[in-house]
């Protein structure tokens, strides 16, 4: 029996032109797909007019209610009814759709939201009478005058009560005001010198301020600094490096966190393109790329990057929600952003998150207080202290060895030689004291002490020494004494040969064996026998998905940290003083070596107030 196909009927279909509702109605299902859209298009037009100020309100996770206020140029009262038009913008001219430097330019964000709720317009313009415009259901009603000091009131209710069947695809109030913070946090990241305030007004009256974001001062990087602070947290701004760098048309700013302090998903992570919110998969894939080398796969690093170029080089009308952008040339931006944070990560030194710390005076407990006894004499008399020292001392040179392991006798403070004092001011690091458990040294700072993981510690130092000579000798490669033959498509095989230049330099010879075929004469040596094919299908899923691939450049880079890992000092071995500092100052003079090779810290630095306070002595 034939499938019946209800589409179709006997009758030829009949062309029609559907009316404007209509036809907004069906915009607004791209354009506006939660309350947190609309929220993002309001303030959006905002920002596009100068705002100086934003004030949003929601009620009900913003179905029954959402208030963007903002102070900015305003919009004319013969201007009211043309902004409701579908397609009336005043961002472009439609001469040069590429040449975009606003946020909005299609001109159907008010047009969508007037279709699908009731939408109040309030405007003023400097010298000139407010007025208000109210639409519903994509009908508009007369302008009316109207009581405003300035810039722009845009009220939003009951949203999508024009299409109730998108109602039922809503998520719980609770869900729905997530969302429309963290848009309104994104966007104030982008506009550091512009005050942000978010109210949940849902029982009435002035509601509960959900974040207050005021101005930022000073340059550029200061403003962003104290407002990623406000948005994110103090832990992130403490631990964030600046990243400032330019190629070939293409400039990148912003913030990014030491390895240290990475996060269990990718929910600090944010990228800009000209100001806008994106979230593009080239530049996650570039940032994930960047600290490859320095996270666990189940790690994710915290960054705040801004992406700035001619308009004429990305395009951002690719889909109606302006998240995704398309790159004239994708492999400049991804090459930017890789380079310019290692870079950063590779200034950084030894430097580890203070979150570390933290976490370390944090699993530090004092000893739960016992009631107090008395006695009559609270100070003994000096003979019979020194006779109370003189009885514990056997007990005390017993437990030592147990406990830790003392090269040489500690040092009366006294006679300490005036070089060593200034050596514990010179290296960050400080002087070794001692080693604990055969696996942790005990270093004195100037100002505090640093416990370093000697394992961890050597194991970056030998890894950054092998990748360096790696650098300068290339990569060694092995003839295969018979070439493997890997069948592809021809596209597939047209992409390896491509980059076959790059990865001969890697050590992974490739050459055309005729329609899609290709033949592997060459593969790393470190690597030893290797699938081939299954390699080469690795590399061209990272080529699908980024549009680059680093799948051999890591499998090369994972060798070389597990022979570091196999050829660094073992935890239980024993150190002289002279080693142990010997490790401290590589520590300082070799980049990333605050981290080991999994991500994992390699130090940990406690100041002499914090160790204080554990004892009360504040």
């Amino acid at each position: 029996m034939p499938a019946i196909k209800p589409n179709i009927g006997d009758s030829r279909p009949i062309i029609r032109q559907l009316d404007e509702a209509a036809i907004n109605r069906i915009a607004a299902g791209e354009v506006v797909e939660r309350p947190a859209s609309a929220v993002k298009e309001l303030i959006e037009n905002a920002l596009d007019a100068g705002a100086r100020r934003v004030d949003v309100a929601y009620a009900d996770g913003g179905k029954t209610l959402i208030r963007v206020t903002d102070d900015g140029c305003g919009i004319e009262a013969d201007a009211l009814l043309l902004a409701l038009s579908r397609h009336a913008t005043s961002k472009i001219d439609g001469s040069d759709l590429l040449n975009i430097h606003t946020f909005g330019f299609r001109g159907e964000a008010l047009p969508s939201l007037g279709a699908v709720g009731r939408l109040t317009l309030t405007s003023r313009v400097a010298g000139a009478d407010a007025a208000s415009l109210r639409v519903s259901g994509g009908q508009a009603d007369p302008v009316r005058p109207a009581a405003l000091g300035g810039g722009t009131v845009a009220e939003l209710r009951d949203l999508f009560h024009a299409t109730p069947a998108r109602l039922k695809f809503m998520r719980s109030d609770r869900a729905e005001a997530q969302a429309i913070g963290d848009v309104v946090k994104r966007l104030a990241m982008a506009e550091p010198f512009v005050s942000f305030t978010l109210r949940d007004v849902s029982g009435g009256g002035e509601g509960r301020v959900m974040l207050r974001a005021d101005a930022g001062t000073g340059d550029l990087f200061d403003a962003l600094h104290s407002r990623l602070a406000r948005i994110i947290g103090a832990d992130f701004a403490e631990n964030a490096l600046r990243i400032e760098a330019e190629r070939e048309g293409f400039a990148l700013t912003g913030y990014a966190a030491l390895p240290t302090y990475s996060r269990g998903s990718a929910t600090t992570q944010f990228l800009y393109v000209n100001g806008r919110p994106v979230r593009d998969k080239l530049l996650y894939g570039a940032l994930r790329a960047a600290y490859n080398d320095f996270l666990s796969r189940d790690r994710h690093p915290a960054a705040v990057l801004f992406l700035d170029c001619d308009p004429q080089l990305v395009d951002v009308n690719v889909h109606p929600a302006k998240s995704e952008v398309r790159f004239r040339d994708p492999g400049l931006p991804r090459g930017l952003i890789v380079s310019a944070l290692r870079h950063g990560l590779a200034q950084a030194g030894h430097r580890a998150s203070s979150t570390v710390a933290g976490a370390t005076l944090g699993a530090m407990r004092p000893e739960p207080a016992h009631p107090s006894f008395r006695y009559q004499m609270e100070r003994p008399a000096p003979g019979a202290l020194r006779a109370a020292h003189a009885a514990q001392a056997p007990a005390f040179a017993e437990a030592m060895p147990v406990m830790a392991r003392a090269p040489e006798p500690a040092p009366d403070p006294a006679s300490e030689p005036a070089a060593e004092s200034e050596e514990r001011r010179e290296y960050p690091l400080g002087a070794a004291r001692g080693q604990v458990h055969e696996n942790y040294i005990i270093a004195q700072t100037a100002d505090g002490m640093v416990i370093v993981d000697q394992h961890a510690a050597h194991e970056r130092l030998v890894y950054e020494k092998l990748k360096r000579q790696m650098a300068e000798n290339a990569v060694a490669a092995q003839a295969l004494l018979i070439p493997e033959i890997v069948e592809l498509s021809d596209v597939e095989a047209a992409r390896l040969l491509d980059m076959a230049p790059e990865l001969a330099q890697l050590g992974l010879t490739l050459e055309p064996f005729g329609g899609g075929a290709v033949a592997v004469r060459e593969t790393p040596a470190i690597l030893g026998p290797v699938n081939a094919g299954a390699m080469l299908r690795d590399i061209l899923d990272e080529l699908d998905d980024l549009g680059d691939s680093s799948a051999l450049q890591t499998r090369i880079e994972a060798v070389l940290s597990r022979i570091a890992c196999h050829g660094s000092v073992r935890s239980g071995r024993w150190m002289r003083v002279e080693e142990m500092n010997a490790l401290l100052r590589e520590m300082e003079a070799t980049p990333h070596s605050g981290q080991c090779n999994h991500g994992r810290p390699t130090y940990v630095e406690l100041k002499l107030a914090d160790i204080e306070r554990l004892f009360g002595r504040t």
